[in-house]
């Protein structure tokens, strides 16, 4: 995400949360030059994963016993 140096200063603790939260560096134009916040140590990858608790429907058990003989051919 880049923003300007105005913009920094209107919103600073909102975008130093989303660069901590995301892992996302902030790059700051400023002259038509630019500056970059990163997180020290990023957030890891599964820590940010978003739950889809809808995406099976019915028992995950009756995935397991599926016959796939009929859909496989050697």
């Amino acid at each position: 995400m880049t923003v300007t140096a105005s913009e920094l200063r209107q919103n600073v603790y909102r975008l130093l949360d989303e660069v901590l939260e995301s892992g996302a560096p902030l790059d700051i134009e400023r002259n038509g030059r630019r500056l970059r916040i990163v997180a020290v140590e990023s957030p890891s990858k599964l820590a940010r994963l978003t739950p889809h608790p809808d995406t099976t429907v019915g028992d995950p058990e009756d995935l397991v016993h599926v016959d796939w003989s009929g859909e496989w051919s050697p």
